[in-house]
């Protein structure tokens, strides 16, 4: 027999994880096996394998029992023997849980985020094709090893601990948004929940590509203040409720509005909100979509096209992008230390998807250490 790992797979949509033993995988040709050493647990995780297909019906999960796992980082134990790249033995890394397919239009494009076959490892898929990614990498962070394509890793600096960069999955979702918004510095932006999971993410990051001025909204207003002491000469906290925020940007900026907006709200935040923020873009400047709000949003095109605004879908980021995170941060310019880690082990993988709605907004970072 050969050696043998701990995962914690769900068998059963609706019941608890269960921690199994199973081989550690095999590792093929061009691909690189993964000792995980910490995996990050996903806000929605729990809506997901309790409530499918009630949540996002439209994503398919793969085949059970399934280990889960969403944003993974560890060290490269092995290498395949066609991999010709930089990465070896003992490589500090973050896995990029993007899968594609490699031969639709848009992989041949090398737009491999919208393949129409695009899959999260250890999560969930975006096409008919996601199965067949599901079988060629079935492990996700809560197993001891994982296998991936080369292609998907990202080198980490000895200064980011493996807790940050199983966090790189949210940051890089807001850093793509601001990079698809052709966000400069010194411009401005303002960042719909600020101080939830992805919220958090696009203000530090905003902060590091070196914005003027950060608008963030919010309902708790201890977590806005504890959001503004990041840089109180920068971030202005809007609390959600008391007055319009397009009403206090604008204000704030004698009647141009913010360049950029990025969306983070939840499933459950009201489409006036979005509408309320939308007003405070600028003439040309671009919304960008990276939260859940699950409502049609009531947009009229003839101001859209008179005032030149965009509302821009982004779902993911490239591992190129999240390479430029781990250098951001190894220069110093962005601040991983925000986050307040939160540690489990494989064993109380199910008492850490109980803490993850306990936690204290975006500034707490629940994971699973192996």
């Amino acid at each position: 027999m050969g050696k043998m790992m701990r995962a914690a797979r769900l068998h059963k949509i609706g019941e608890p994880f269960q921690v199994d033993t199973i081989p550690v995988p095999e590792v093929r040709p061009t691909d690189v096996l993964v000792e995980v050493k910490a995996a990050g647990v996903v806000p929605n995780l729990r809506n997901v394998v309790t409530s499918y297909p009630k949540w996002f019906p439209f994503l398919p999960l793969p085949a059970l029992p399934a280990i889960y796992g969403l944003d993974a980082a560890g060290v490269v134990s092995q290498v395949g023997s066609q991999v010709r790249s930089g990465i070896k033995e003992g490589d500090r890394v973050y896995i990029n849980p993007g899968l594609s397919c490699g031969g639709c239009i848009a992989c041949r494009r090398g737009d491999h985020v919208n393949c129409t076959a695009y899959t999260f490892q250890g999560y969930f898929g975006f096409g008919e094709g996601s199965q067949k990614l599901f079988e060629d990498y079935p492990y996700g962070g809560f197993g001891q090893f994982l296998t991936a394509p080369v292609a998907n890793l990202v080198k980490l600096p000895d200064s980011i601990s493996f807790e940050q960069g199983a966090r790189f999955g949210y940051l890089g979702t807001s850093y793509s948004a601001l990079k698809k918004a052709q966000f400069c510095p010194g411009q401005t932006v303002l960042i719909d929940g600020a101080t939830g999971t992805l919220g958090l993410g696009a203000v530090i990051l905003a902060l590091a590509m070196g914005a003027a001025k950060i608008f963030g909204t919010g309902r708790n207003k201890v977590l806005l203040e504890k959001l503004r002491a990041l840089d109180p000469s920068r971030i202005v906290p809007i609390s959600l409720g008391e007055k319009p925020t397009a009403e206090v940007v604008m204000a704030a900026t004698e009647g141009y509005g913010v360049d950029v907006l990025i969306e983070t709200l939840g499933p459950n935040a009201p489409v006036s909100n979005v509408i309320d923020s939308f007003n405070a873009l600028r003439r040309g400047g671009k919304a960008i979509n990276i939260g859940g709000v699950a409502d049609p949003i009531p947009l009229e095109p003839f101001p859209l096209m008179c005032l030149q605004k965009s509302y821009i879908g982004s779902l993911w980021f490239t591992t190129a992008e999240g390479q430029d995170m781990a250098d951001m941060a190894a220069s110093g310019t962005l601040n991983l230390g925000v986050f307040e880690h939160e540690r489990f082990k494989l064993d109380q993988v199910n008492e850490a998807l109980d803490a993850v709605e306990q936690r204290t907004g975006g500034f707490t970072n629940v994971v699973i250490m192996h």
